[in-house]
C-alpha cells in the first residue's frame, strides 16, 4: 500500500512539473524595461534661454526620470503600463507638477491580435507623431526639437493596424478631443491616422495625420535611412492648424538628422531644425507669431555597455531679436547657445 502510494505520488509530481513546464511555454514572462538619466546644462548668457521640453536647469547637475515600462503578450492579447518618475515625467503634467515624486503615465494601454495582420488597440499611448520621443533612451539627441515640443506627446483613444505586408501597414483611430489627457474634455472626436512604407532595407517612412475641432490639424512626416552600416539620415517634417475653438495660428518645421558612427562605440549626430510659427492668436513654445527660429545641434553618443554618455552643443537663432533670447546682461538677442552632458543608463 505505501508502495502504491509512493508511485501515486510520483505520477502526480510529474504531471504537475509537466503542467508547470507548459505553462511555461504559453504564458511568456512580465518584461521589464526602462530608463535612468541625468545631465549637467550651461547656457551660456547664464540663464535658461531655448523654450524646448525637458533639461532646462541652468548651470546645475539636474534629474530627469527614471522610465520603467511593463509589457506582456500571452496569446494574441497583451497590454504595455508605462510610468515615469522625475523633473522629465513632470513636465509632461498639465498643468506642469511642483512635487519632486510626482509620476506621469506614459502608456497605459491594452491590445489584441485579430489575425497575424490585423491588431486593436484602445488606451492611453504615445504619440504615433514625429521622430522624437519622451524617453530619453529613444532618441539620439538628448534636449528636443522645437517640433516635438509643440506637438503631442500622448493620444489616449483606440486604433485599428492592418498590415499589408512587413514593408507597408495602415492605422486609422479615433481619439480624445485634445491632446495629451487620458480623459476627454467633452467628445472623442480626434481623427488620427498613418501610413507606413518601407520602400527598400534600412528605409521606413511615416506618414502621419491628427485631426479634430478642438485639437487641430497636423500632418507629420517621418522617415529614416540606415543608407550605410555607418551612416543613418532621419527627417521630420509637419504642419499644424490650430482648430477654432483655441484660435488661428500653428506651426510648421522642418529638421534633419544625419548620423555617422566613427567606431563601434561613438556616434556624431547633427539636428538642423527650421521652425516658424503661423500669424495668429495661438502660440507655441518658440518665437512669437509669424516669426521663425534655425536650431543647430551636436551631439555625440558613447556608449559603455547600457550606458550612454551625450556630449551636445547647441546654437538658435531667432529671425527677429525680441522672440525670447536674452544675453548675459538681459538684454534681447537673436542667439542662444548651451552645453550639455547627459547620462543615460537604458535596462
Amino acid at each position: 500500500m505505501k508502495k502504491k502510494f509512493l508511485l501515486f505520488s510520483l505520477l502526480v509530481a510529474c504531471a504537475f512539473v509537466a503542467k508547470a513546464q507548459d505553462t511555461t511555454k504559453t504564458d511568456p514572462p512580465l518584461t521589464i524595461s526602462g530608463s535612468v538619466d541625468t545631465y549637467f546644462k550651461y547656457d551660456f548668457a547664464k540663464r535658461s534661454n531655448i523654450p524646448t521640453s525637458f533639461a532646462s536647469d541652468q548651470n546645475s547637475v539636474s534629474i530627469g526620470m527614471v522610465d520603467l515600462a511593463l509589457k506582456k503578450k500571452v496569446g494574441k492579447a497583451a497590454f504595455v503600463g508605462e510610468l515615469s518618475f522625475g523633473p522629465r515625467g513632470q513636465s509632461q503634467s498639465i498643468p506642469p507638477s511642483a512635487t519632486d515624486g510626482s509620476y506621469h503615465i506614459q502608456n497605459l494601454y491594452v491590445s489584441y491580435d485579430v489575425t497575424d495582420q490585423f491588431n486593436l488597440t484602445a488606451g492611453y499611448m504615445a504619440t504615433f507623431v514625429g521622430y522624437e520621443v519622451i524617453a530619453p533612451a529613444g532618441n539620439f539627441n538628448y534636449s528636443t526639437s522645437y517640433l516635438f515640443t509643440n506637438g503631442p506627446f500622448q493620444n489616449p483613444g483606440f486604433k485599428a493596424t492592418y498590415a499589408f505586408s512587413s514593408k507597408a501597414s495602415l492605422m486609422a483611430g479615433i481619439f480624445n478631443d485634445s491632446w495629451n489627457y487620458y480623459q476627454s474634455i467633452n467628445q472623442v472626436n480626434t481623427f488620427g491616422a498613418q501610413l507606413m512604407v518601407s520602400p527598400v532595407e534600412g528605409w521606413t517612412a511615416y506618414v502621419n495625420l491628427l485631426t479634430g475641432k478642438l485639437s487641430g490639424t497636423e500632418i507629420d512626416l517621418t522617415t529614416s535611412y540606415q543608407i550605410t552600416n555607418a551612416f543613418k539620415l532621419g527627417l521630420n517634417a509637419a504642419t499644424f492648424s490650430a482648430a477654432d475653438a483655441v484660435g488661428t495660428g500653428g506651426f510648421s518645421g522642418v529638421a534633419l538628422y544625419p548620423q555617422l558612427a566613427v567606431a563601434k562605440d561613438v556616434t556624431l549626430g547633427l539636428r538642423g531644425e527650421y521652425f516658424k510659427t503661423k500669424n495668429g492668436t495661438y502660440t507655441t513654445f518658440g518665437p512669437a507669431p509669424g516669426s521663425s527660429v534655425t536650431a543647430i545641434t551636436f551631439t555625440a553618443n558613447i556608449k559603455s555597455g547600457p550606458l550612454t554618455f551625450i556630449p551636445e552643443f547647441r546654437l538658435d537663432n531667432n529671425k527677429d531679436i525680441n522672440d525670447g533670447f536674452l544675453n548675459k546682461a538681459g538684454m534681447p538677442t537673436k542667439n542662444a547657445s548651451q552645453f550639455l552632458l547627459a547620462a543615460v543608463y537604458s535596462f
